[in-house]
């Protein structure tokens, strides 16, 4: 297979996004990897933009490889797909993706540039890999970054569109669980439940909240706040974690009212809080299965999304009854059972990363009164506060200082990048 990197970074081999694509270049030598350095070269692509049509055609995957520059891509990325849609040529049928470095401050917009812009050209976009900047240096992140690409190969093998058939004898290694608010009248809802439980080869309960004796919604009286327990009588915290949470794999099928999940989810969303802002599925897959125009619901898109980054699951998939819905929901059972063979975990974006830091700074100024918040997040390792990393600072002081004199800065020269990507060369070394 081969791979094209397009480098968008001004930076061009200094680039430290770069250097992510070079350790999966030595992971996966099977693969054959070429770049092109469009964020160096960009002035000399504007002028004979001849090479780059020659290296897209011949790539079978194209991985737009990028810092986040101010909620985007850098220019001269923009500026090269600016040129791929002046050429006129017809790139449909391409399968591209996206690596990304930053702090995680709205990687969000600049990914959905990307897919938006792919989408204009006829690309197929697989989901791309928003790594933090010194992600390749730790274990974690060289893990997430390998089990990224496997996704990837897997997406382009076809694995998540393979056909499926219905499975007679499930395997209960491991158990979904699909949380529905299923109505009498719901047809389309029902067949797309049973049609998932049909083709998916795990076992699949079926839980229907609205058989559920709710007393009520979330009072926000804070009982919960030190001991975990809801102040209603109905049993719901305790069937939340007993009989929902315990399953391997969680998914939600509803029915799209007033541009939401509609009111019995919303209360059942809500009584969630007596789990507080503990994430206690973390590493739990989720999936839904969506009755109405999903495509349409932007501000409910990014609600899902946002749910499954902040509590760090994965989202399988979204299958909607639009288009060939049979098609859709084997897609999400096909990457649903892809998660949960290779207990797949991206790393968090903007929304998952943003979304801790405040219930983090949150927890912790309330820990006297939210006590098992306070204690979740102590024992995760959640209380990542930056004056923690006192090495950083202090070498940041250096180098701030180095910066400021005027002598030692004429003397660097363009020493400073080579600098900063010394680390990430000794684990290509390595």
């Amino acid at each position: 297979m081969n791979i094209l990197v397009i480098v968008g970074s001004p930076k061009g081999n200094d680039s430290i996004t770069l250097h992510t694509c070079l350790y999966l270049e030595k992971h996966f030598p099977q693969l054959k990897f070429s770049y092109l350095n469009a964020g160096q070269k960009i002035k000399a692509l504007e002028k004979d933009f001849s090479p780059a049509l020659a290296a897209l055609h011949a790539a079978d995957l194209i991985v737009f490889c990028y810092p986040v520059y101010t909620f985007l891509v850098p220019y001269q990325l923009h500026r090269f797909i600016e040129l791929m849609k002046a050429s006129g040529e017809d790139f449909s049928g391409k399968a591209a993706t996206q690596v990304s470095t930053s702090k995680h401050f709205y990687d969000i917009t600049a990914h959905r540039f990307i897919r938006d812009n792919c989408a204009d050209l006829g690309i197929r976009c697989l989901e791309g890999l928003s790594a933090d900047m010194e992600d390749i240096l730790t274990e974690k992140g060289q893990k997430q970054a390998t089990d990224w690409l496997d996704l990837v190969l897997w997406q382009m093998q076809g694995g998540d569109s393979a056909p499926a058939s219905p499975v007679t004898e499930k395997d209960t290694a491991k158990k979904a669980v699909i949380v529905t608010d299923l109505l009498p009248d719901d047809t389309r809802l029902k067949e797309m439940i049973d049609h998932f439980t049909a083709v998916f080869p795990y076992a699949c309960d079926v839980i229907n909240i609205e058989d559920f004796p709710f007393q009520g919604g979330c009072l926000s009286c804070f009982s919960c706040a030190a001991t975990g327990k809801c102040v209603y009588k109905d049993g719901f915290d305790d069937f939340l974690r007993n009989t929902i949470h315990k399953h391997d794999a969680i998914l939600y099928a509803f029915r799209i009212q007033d541009h939401s999940m509609g009111a019995r989810f919303k209360m059942y969303d809500d009584r969630q809080f007596c789990n507080g802002h503990r994430t206690v599925t973390m590493g739990t897959p989720f999936g839904y299965l969506v009755e109405g125009a999903y495509s349409r619901e932007e501000n409910l898109r990014l609600l899902l999304e946002a749910r499954a980054q902040v509590g760090g699951n994965f989202l399988a998939g979204v299958a909607s009854d639009e288009g060939d819905w049979k098609h859709n929901v084997e897609t999400l059972s096909n990457t649903l059972c892809y998660a949960l063979d290779h207990t797949y975990t991206p790393p968090q974006n903007f929304l998952g990363v943003g979304g801790m830091k405040i219930f983090r700074d949150l927890i912790y100024q309330m820990r006297g009164l939210m006590r098992a918040d306070h204690k979740f997040f102590k024992s995760h390792g959640q209380y990542d506060f930056p004056q923690k990393r006192w090495k950083t600072s202090l070498s940041m002081y250096l180098v701030g200082g180095m910066m400021n004199n005027k002598k030692l800065k004429a003397k660097m020269g363009g020493k400073m990048s080579e600098g900063m990507i010394r680390p990430y060369k000794k684990i290509l070394d390595s």
